[in-house]
């Protein structure tokens, strides 16, 4: 059975003890996945080792043993110290070690195939499009870990002044040959066990939190005092954006949607607690519709008034491309200091690091509680089972 209890003080003082010692007194930054696995070899009775992960990870969700609600609880430790969090923000927010090698090859080839991910050049643009075509473009590990390196390629590039976030064209019979925004955390991996407790975090530290607070240097805390490597990013809908694709939509400082789609975030409907959404949503669209988007699961199609909280412009299909590059054009008009100062300057206001960090020591446990809840498989095999059964 789980051990979900909260977290207690001599458990916490342990993990930010083991925290000071891995990170040499705040000297050294490890990622998260580094941290858990570098904690696991020096406190066993802490946190799971690299064989008890992989017996978990062959298990589907429904058998889960719960080991990794160590981690979660280790995390949270850590987040909720102020210090040690904005440390491990830090950590998450510098480019990774492959990033100077892909910006290059960027830079060469005016494209970066990553194979689930594809950035591409145009003039002064760059598009980061998500490829995981068969998968109606929606997030899994691989995709996850592209997308960061996607997004770390883009923010080093030199030549470029915005990026457009976009999913790629699918092979999904129903929709073969469109283009969708995306449909979410693969729920199928889900349910058969391959989505690792770690990667809800990694995804909201790693590639999302890049595109909203955009890189940081060793010697500079990626905050709002600091300069960061940032630029403009625009999202787009194209036919719909499910879960993590509308998350993705609220880092965005600009978004265009295709006329007749729609977005919604059934997180919570499936079981889950859907990323930064809690967080970002309620100031964009209002606490009370955020509401009925996060908690009923309303679905909002983008001709309805409240769609305009969120999307700046709808065009057709056929003027999608021209709408694009219009906003691109007037949101870095004004050059592209300017724009990394405004968006420092609604972060200061809206969405500080400090908060960030404060939401994630509650983030870190409540994704945990509810990735290994029956209730999660229960919901998963009546809303998404059942439905891919019947085509």
């Amino acid at each position: 059975m789980t051990d979900t209890r909260p977290l207690d003080a001599r458990r916490a003082i342990d993990a930010r003890a083991l925290y000071d010692h891995l990170t040499g007194n705040g000297s050294r930054f490890l990622r998260v996945g580094e941290l858990l696995t570098a904690g696991a070899e020096a406190a066993p009775e802490l946190l799971p080792d690299a064989q008890t992960l992989a017996a978990e990870a062959a298990r589907p969700l429904s058998a889960k043993t719960g080991v990794e609600m160590a981690q979660a609880l280790f995390l949270q430790a850590i987040f909720a110290d102020r210090a040690r969090g904005l440390h491990l923000c830090h950590a998450m927010q510098l480019p990774r070690p492959e990033a100077a090698a892909n910006a290059a090859r960027l830079a060469r080839d005016d494209v970066l195939d990553l194979g689930l991910v594809r950035v591409e050049r145009y003039g002064r643009l760059l598009v980061v499009e998500n490829r995981n075509a068969g998968r109606l473009n929606a997030e899994d590990v691989p995709t996850i870990d592209a997308l960061e390196h996607a997004v770390d390629a883009a923010l080093l590039d030199e030549e470029s002044t915005a990026c457009i976030l976009r999913g790629g064209v699918v092979d999904h019979p129903r929709y073969a040959g469109r283009r969708l925004a995306g449909a979410g955390l693969n729920l199928t991996d889900l349910y058969e066990g391959r989505v690792p407790y770690v990667m809800y975090i990694e995804r909201e530290m790693g590639w999302v939190a890049k595109v909203f607070r955009g890189l940081a240097a060793p010697d500079r805390l990626p905050d709002e005092l600091a300069e960061t490597r940032e630029k403009a990013w625009i999202g787009v809908i194209d036919g719909f954006a499910i879960g993590a694709a509308t998350q993705a939509l609220l880092v965005c400082d600009a978004v265009v949607a295709e006329a007749g789609s729609w977005f919604n975030v059934p997180a919570r409907k499936e079981g889950l607690v859907p990323g930064c959404t809690n967080l970002r949503l309620p100031r964009i669209m209002g606490d009370r519709l955020a509401r009925q988007i996060i908690m009923n699961g309303r679905t909002i199609r983008v001709d309805e008034p409240e769609a305009r909280l969120l999307i700046d412009r709808v065009a057709e299909p056929d003027g999608l491309e021209t709408a694009i590059d219009e906003v691109a054009a007037d949101l870095v008009d004004g050059g592209v200091v300017s724009i990394a100062g405004n968006r420092r300057a609604f972060r200061v206001a809206q969405e500080p690091l400090d908060l960030f960090r404060a939401y994630l020591a509650t983030y870190t446990r409540e994704v945990a509680v509810c990735h290994l809840s029956p209730a999660l498989v229960a919901n998963l095999e009546r809303h998404w089972t059942g439905r891919k059964a019947r085509g």
